[in-house]
């Protein structure tokens, strides 16, 4: 693969709780191929803020490996973990590229649930994005896969996601969750805020709660003339929730 840029052109570290990013990111080995992965634009800022070169990093749900390519552009040293050997094989991809001062990433197949590798305290940041529950299956039946979750069990599952976290991470350091809500028969169901609480009730204090829009989600066709016959608005925004320890 033939890099042709390492940054973004122009960037500026976000000053403000609403963020709005309508390009997904070109640089580096970033693409929107891994459904419901987020813009790299997200942990860049969060990285920039939040970190120091050579600090350790945690994604748990590293997914299509947003986060680890950043983090080893930024020269953060990273820890990705996510319980799909596909995902797994996808971040080893995406990571194999040679960049001076490069951080350290380390891919472990595993379960966000049960960090029983890590140890307690080890870790400078957490940086994740886990699936919104089943609104998008990441497997068919890969036992532990949260994204195969019901809301309930989800949230369930959270309080262990939430408690490990707070178990890794170093006394004030921070922890940055992007989550979304669903609607369920013509309500919304406010995941989000759920799980804000389950990390509050974990120990973390909220230090931000960041707005982010979506930009994949335009009403038109289907879901248009159904917002309107139906009488709902489309959920187009996301929580980015900033916890300290």
């Amino acid at each position: 693969m033939t890099i042709k840029k390492w940054e973004p052109d122009d960037f500026e570290l976000e000053t403000n709780t609403v963020w709005s990013f309508p390009q997904r990111g070109n640089w580096a080995t970033h693409d929107a191929k891994y459904r419901g992965n987020w813009s790299p634009y997200v942990p860049r800022n969060l990285l920039l803020r939040y970190t120091q070169e050579g600090d350790t990093v945690l994604d748990q749900f590293c997914g299509g490996g947003t986060t680890l390519v950043e983090a080893k552009l930024l020269n953060r040293n990273i820890i990705g973990i996510d319980i799909n050997p596909l995902s797994i094989q996808r971040c080893m991809e995406k990571t194999e590229f040679d960049y001076p001062n490069a951080g350290n990433v380390d891919i472990r197949l595993g379960n966000a649930r049960h960090l029983d590798d890590i140890t307690s305290e080890s870790i400078d940041f957490i940086c994740t994005h886990p699936p919104y529950a089943d609104i998008i299956h990441y497997s068919d039946a890969i036992a532990g896969d949260m994204s195969l979750l019901s809301v309930k069990d989800f949230l369930s599952a959270m309080s262990d996601v939430a408690e490990e976290s707070f178990r890794v991470l170093r006394k004030g350091k921070f922890c940055a969750v992007l989550m979304g809500d669903t609607r369920k028969k013509g309500h919304v169901v406010p995941m989000s805020f759920e799980v804000m609480k389950i990390f509050e009730n974990a120990g973390f204090k909220t230090k931000e709660i960041i707005i982010k829009e979506q930009h994949n989600c335009k009403a038109t066709g289907f879901w248009k003339t159904n917002s309107v016959k139906y009488n709902f608005l489309l959920l187009a925004h996301e929580y980015l929730f900033v916890f300290t320890k």
